[in-house]
């Protein structure tokens, strides 16, 4: 994209979306707002009329008077302190209401926001960095909620200004109104010439602000690589470019924002004492019946008039700015779901009289609740056989990565995939958990097209323990039962025990209450792991995918994991991606994949007698990249 081109106007789609949201949740509140702006307004116009009156009425018959005598001139100057205190009273509660409408609406957008972050595909995630999705909750929320609270009532209160005052100058005196006019078509063309040079900088300066978000997200997850390779100089070479890029988008864009109020502030003052001179001369010669209050008066006029065209021009680049991060938000939200029109669902079952029946309880069977096209009701017990037929899948179009993948994993059966990075191990992982979906052949599930199953039970029956263990903000306990929120602390123990994590758990100040917090960086990756592997315990799934789960830890804690993980493998169908082959030779079956190709398979003893990619991985003659 030509950023050169970028106009800085108005997106008013943008703004009637935002305005729908406002419309939709607060229409009694914006009535109380539309109200005071109304009353601050007529009150202001009113008070800068009543100086004339004031002026001619009570302060002229009183000059040369020898006795003078201030009832009347105080009490006028009480009712128009009276008229300007209503406007101080009105200005306070919209602003106020106005502060509630701002984040009301903001709370609903950013729920809005992470609902349908949920409802988002892996795909997504893969193709933005975390620190520009961050952005968006932050930065770009925070440009709304601006423009909500201060630009969006300063232009209702500007509008209503300008009509009444106009109406009331022209009605005052349409000579020094005609000055008025002239005075404000130079404003009008110096405003449009600064805001069209800073308006584009702002949109850039929301899209460099999420570059940079992404960037230092990046580096905050990989410090410990950064250290590790003494990559600190260059990583700091490429956040100063990123940040000079956002310090240039903000100086551009501030440069020439920050100089418009000075010079609209300065063309006023000089309309302001031409007004002076028009109406002095018009009194000195009986044009227009011009008097000295009428005077005083409309030069109140004329500032209460030019005030708020300062102000909705400073406040313009703010809302493009907002409406740039608005867009940026709606983006999100307008990404295509997860598609799942999966109608097969899992359950609890239990066997009466030797049929497979559902029940409310936690039993230690699960079934798939069939409803058939016919009508008729089938639960079929969910045995964990996994079966692969003829697969094609590529992350982008017309990229095929896997290439006519067949195979097939009975219930309790352990199948391996052995190959180099980016030969497609984790991508048929991927592809059993449904987070992308094949362009072509069939993956059945006890029988079942994945395709029918709803996406949710279908990942509920696949436990996973990945190399990048995520743990959360809480306790231990908490983190355990993240896929079982009613479970027991019974069964979190039991669990525990079965993953090898008890004994490590009891020994840390709080057991099983101890807090964590940065992903659980108090505790080493071996007892992350092991706390992992507890959270799969717990849900006790019939398929089992270890994602080169034991690749990151040291050869003594990998040997307490590795118990831990065979004892939740046992009687389970079980897919691992290793690095190490020692950890996959007690495998049924070992896939040794290529380009996205198998190229061999079979157990260890097999594939040994075969002499080929394998037996030259397990004997050293090549190594895995």
């Amino acid at each position: 994209m030509n950023n050169n081109k970028i106009k800085p106007q108005v997106d008013f789609k943008v703004l009637s979306r935002v305005m729908k949201y406002i419309t939709k949740n607060y229409k009694f509140k914006l009535f109380i707002v539309l109200i005071s702006i109304v009353l601050s307004t007529v009150s202001s116009v009113a008070g800068n009329l009543y100086l004339q009156l004031l002026i001619d009425d009570y302060i002229v018959p009183l000059i040369g008077m020898q006795n003078p005598v201030y009832t009347e001139l105080l009490h006028a100057i009480g009712t128009m302190c009276s008229i300007y205190f209503v406007g101080v009273i009105a200005s306070y509660v919209y602003s106020i209401v106005m502060v509630y409408i701002s984040e009301g609406t903001l709370k609903i957008i950013r729920d809005e926001m992470f609902v349908k972050m949920q409802k988002l595909p892996i795909k997504f995630f893969d193709t933005h960095t975390h620190g520009d999705i961050m952005s968006r909750y932050t930065n770009d929320t925070d440009t709304l909620s601006q423009m909500i609270s201060q630009s969006m009532p300063q232009f209702l209160s500007s509008a209503i200004t300008i009509i009444t005052v106009f109406i009331s100058m022209i009605v005052t005196n349409i000579y020094l109104t005609l000055v008025v006019i002239v005075s404000l078509i130079i404003i009008l063309s110096i405003t449009k010439l600064i805001t069209s040079k800073s308006g584009k900088y702002f949109i850039k300066q929301q899209e460099s602000i999420g570059k940079v978000n992404g960037y230092i997200e990046e580096m905050i997850n990989g410090q410990k690589v950064v250290k590790v390779f003494c990559y600190e100089d260059r990583a700091k070479e490429k956040f100063d470019k990123l940040n000079n890029e956002l310090c240039e988008q903000v100086y551009n864009a501030n440069k020439f924002a920050n100089c418009l109020g000075p010079v609209n502030g300065a063309l006023g003052n000089v309309q302001y004492a031409l007004l002076a001179l028009c109406g002095g001369l018009l009194a000195v010669n009986g044009i227009g019946n011009v008097s000295v209050g009428l005077i005083v008066s409309f030069l109140q006029l004329s500032k209460t008039f030019i005030r708020p065209i300062n102000q909705v021009s400073q406040q313009l680049n703010s809302v493009v700015m907002a409406l740039a991060g608005a867009k940026r938000i709606f983006e999100l939200m307008d990404e295509e779901p997860e598609i799942d029109n999966g109608y097969v669902t899992l359950v609890n079952a239990k066997y009466i009289d030797g049929k497979l029946t559902e029940t409310p309880e936690k039993t230690d069977i699960w079934a798939w609740k069939y409803l058939h096209s016919n009508g008729e009701l089938e639960y079929i017990e969910v045995k964990g056989h996994i079966e692969m037929h003829d697969v094609d899948f590529g992350y982008e179009e017309n990229k095929t990565v896997l290439h006519d993948i067949s195979l097939y994993a009975k219930p309790g059966q352990k199948i391996a995939f052995v190959g180099a990075t980016g030969a497609g191990k984790t991508t048929i992982t991927n592809l059993i958990n449904r987070f992308y979906d094949i362009e072509d052949g069939k993956i059945r599930y006890d029988g079942i097209n994945i395709n029918k199953i709803k996406k949710d039970d279908l990942r509920l029956s696949l436990g996973m323990v990945l190399q990048d263990t995520n743990l959360f903000t809480g306790t231990i306990k908490e983190n355990i039962k993240y896929g079982f929120d009613s479970a027991t602390d019974e069964q979190v123990i039991e669990a525990a025990k079965l993953a090898n994590a008890h004994d490590f758990i009891m020994r840390l100040p709080n057991g099983y209450n101890t807090y964590l917090t940065g992903d659980g960086a108090s505790l080493s990756q071996g007892q992350r792991q092991l706390i992992a592997i507890a959270r799969c315990a717990l849900l006790d799934p019939p398929v089992m995918i270890l994602d080169e789960a034991t690749s990151s830890i040291d050869t003594r804690t990998e040997k307490i994991v590795q118990d831990g993980m065979d004892k939740l493998m046992n009687g389970r169908t079980v897919f691992v991606i290793a690095h190490r082959l020692s950890t996959v030779r007690n495998s049924n079956a070992i896939m040794v994949l290529d380009n996205g190709k198998i190229i061999e398979r079979g157990d260890h003893d097999d594939l040994i007698a075969q002499k080929g990619t394998y037996y030259q991985l397990y004997t050293g003659a090549f190594e895995l990249e």
